[in-house]
């Protein structure tokens, strides 16, 4: 609101007035300018006064509001790629995250995020006490946490997490009377896809012991939703991808130097989804009322074929698309000798069946029901994606 005082442009036209200079000169020696400048800056610092209380009131009754939306989050996982970004996108929307991870974690990923650690091992022995300190107060736990694929971990250390971790975490967030639950499983509960694109209502088809277990722990999910009429939700992300992956670092890498080989015809069909992408993704099955006791696959925009894909990582790389090939069934079987020569010595072998199978096996998915009932839409077209990745590995010195 103007004010209604004298201004500092008034004062300074008085000063040339007949009523200062000329016929009545007593005027200006009695101090009269200098009480009406002394007025005038009293009015401006009230003026700035309430324009100041204003904007405080305002920005008070935002941050009331804003607090009111805002919710205490549990991640487990969350030192995670996944769950790293699930973290900033939750803490950016205003919410508390309190973040669950191992005391032997590697926390590099969450390095000057705002979120309250909580030390606990989903395979624990002091996993309930551990929970019963980290839901206080919880509204929605995202539950991330997995174990992957390395060598020397223990088949068993992969349903206890998976499985029975799960199990354990769902029995204390019904105690805790947490308003939801989003249980991160895998697409690759389905193994490979027959016919592509696949819907969330494909059959399971588990390949190896990770899938297996996440196979398990998401059946044990969609089971506890149902028998206890829990609020509950499943997700199943495609192909992660983006800065602070390193899972496709070694095929980013071969391309880049020139060593890469493609194993077969290059057909095959993959369905990659950037980082930001599903994270958006796991928030949207935290917050809308029509998730609720469904299953989504969480995807990019369309797939392609592997050697399509070659070909925009060579482009992101700004290198000549590798064209040498080699027939895949030899370096399948390499693979599982190496597998079978490593595993008495506890070796890491050179050569996986897995990832040979990377070159064998469609994984394309129809992600239409979360965008149809979650609103979910990729942001981040795949060029940009692979060429933000790209960027990521070489301020990393990783290629």
């Amino acid at each position: 609101m103007e004010s209604r005082g004298l201004q500092p442009d008034f004062c300074a036209g008085l000063q040339s007035h007949p009523a200062f200079f000329g016929s009545t000169p007593r005027l200006a020696s009695h101090g009269v300018l200098s009480e009406i400048k002394r007025e005038t800056l009293n009015v401006k610092r009230k003026t700035e006064i309430t324009h100041y209380l204003r904007i405080t009131f305002y920005a008070s009754r935002f941050m009331q509001r804003r607090n009111k939306m805002s919710r205490t989050v549990l991640v487990t996982g969350a030192n995670g790629f996944t769950g790293s970004y699930v973290c900033k996108h939750l803490i950016q929307r205003g919410d508390r995250v309190r973040a669950l991870v191992r005391k032997t974690g590697n926390l590099d990923l969450l390095k000057g995020v705002d979120v309250e650690y909580v030390h606990g091992d989903l395979a624990g022995d002091s996993l309930n006490e551990t929970l019963a300190a980290a839901l206080k107060g919880v509204e929605v736990i995202y539950h991330l946490a997995a174990v992957y694929r390395t060598e020397g971990v223990p088949k068993k250390y992969f349903w206890d997490v998976h499985v029975d971790g799960t199990r354990r975490l769902l029995e204390a967030a019904r105690r805790s009377n947490v308003s939801r639950f989003v249980h991160c499983s895998t697409v690759g509960v389905q193994g490979e896809i027959k016919n592509p694109p696949a819907t969330e209502e494909a059959p399971f088809a588990p390949g190896d012991v990770y899938q297996q277990s996440k196979m398990e722990g998401e059946k044990l999910a969609r089971q506890f939703f149902q028998e206890h009429d829990f609020p509950g939700v499943i997700v199943r992300p495609v192909g992660i991808y983006g800065p602070g992956d390193t899972r496709f670092l070694k095929l980013f890498k071969f391309i880049y130097n020139g060593k890469f080989r493609m194993l077969g015809s290059g057909k095959v069909l993959y369905h990659m989804t950037y980082v930001d992408d599903l994270a958006r993704g796991i928030l949207l099955a935290g917050e809308k009322k029509e998730a609720l006791g469904q299953v989504f696959t969480i995807g990019g925009n369309g797939y392609l074929t592997l050697a399509e894909l070659v070909e925009r990582v060579a482009a992101a790389l700004n290198v000549p698309v590798p064209r040498k090939s080699f027939p895949v069934w030899p370096v399948w079987f390499a693979g599982l000798l190496c597998e079978i020569a490593c595993r008495p010595f506890g070796l890491e072998p050179p050569l996986y069946r897995r990832r040979v199978e990377f070159f064998m096996k469609d994984r394309a998915f129809d992600i239409s029901k979360a965008k149809r009932l979650l609103g979910y839409q990729p942001q981040v077209d795949l060029d940009t994606g692979l060429r933000l990745t790209a960027d990521w590995y070489r301020a990393q010195n990783l290629l």
